[in-house]
């Protein structure tokens, strides 16, 4: 295991109130580390410190605090109340984020927020908590949530898209940062999720769909994937598998390198193209 997920050990989850964060902050309580989840306001963050008792956390380790992502002066309050409760943070878990769909001239004028919480929050979380982080001398880790839209960028969600391909930039930029700063004990990884069953990805479904995955499965693979080492922790999920995924990121780097038309992928002129690398 990690060193930075001892027991004892202090945890930092955003968006941590439902779905993969809820799941992550179990999983972490469950290793006996102390929790802090944020989030938004509301009654899911309410639920959340009863969550992880029903779990089986102690309640002393357990704490909650409404933070918006966006705001740099939220994020400090954060770092300066987990460490005045619970000492310095072993794992940082940058995981809010939202997609309530985009277009490309924005007509629903959101791009903004978007960017602000997918991107701006896990830039300005990893700034305010890795020097704290590096500075305590421990075992750390920071966890910064992507998505494989942020590497093959389909069509349909531009503003999207642009969040996770820069948490996929930011974070390999931070993990070359912290293993060239001399004694430094703090590691990052980019967190891939395949398709989860969350409130983010219902889209008013009450029950999963059968290609999806669980927030416990992806977050069991999560852990799992950091034990062997992972920094790009690609998530399968009941419809695509890894060789597919890997088959989908190459076939989107040779738009590049083989001077193709960009999402060729949705191109009619490359569609048989495509299908024949899928079952080559």
């Amino acid at each position: 295991m990690h060193p930075a997920l001892a027991k004892g050990n202090v945890a930092v989850v955003t968006g941590g109130a439902s779905g993969i964060g809820l799941a992550a902050a179990r999983h972490l309580a469950g290793l006996g580390m102390r929790v802090c989840i944020a989030d938004l306001p509301g009654a899911a963050l309410d639920a959340a410190s009863d969550a992880l008792i029903a779990a089986g956390a102690a309640e002393a380790d357990v704490m909650t605090l409404a933070t918006d992502v966006s705001d740099r002066a939220q994020l400090m309050a954060l770092a300066d109340e987990v460490w005045a409760r619970f000492g310095p943070v072993n794992l940082l878990m940058n995981n809010a984020g939202m997609q309530p769909g985009s277009s490309i001239f924005d007509e629903e004028g959101n791009w903004d927020r978007i960017l602000e919480v997918n991107l701006g929050g896990i830039i300005r979380g990893s700034q305010i908590f890795a020097p704290r982080m590096i500075a305590s001398g421990t075992p750390g880790l920071i966890v910064n949530t992507g998505s494989k839209q942020g590497i093959t960028t389909p069509p349909g969600d531009p503003a999207y898209n642009v969040s996770k391909a820069g948490v996929k930039a930011f974070t390999e930029a931070l993990q070359h940062e912290l293993r060239n700063r001399e004694d430094c004990k703090v590691e990052a990884r980019l967190f891939i999720p395949g398709f989860v069953y969350t409130p983010l990805t219902a889209g008013g479904r009450t029950e999963k769909p059968a290609g999806a995955w669980m927030p416990e499965q992806v977050v069991e693979f999560l852990f799992d994937s950091i034990e062997r080492g992972d920094f790009y922790i690609l998530c399968p999920d009941n419809d695509v598998d890894r060789a597919t995924d890997v088959k989908r990121i190459l076939w989107a780097a040779g738009d590049i390198t083989e001077n193709r038309p960009p999402l060729s992928r949705w191109h009619p002129d490359y569609d048989d193209a495509f299908k024949a690398w899928l079952k080559a």
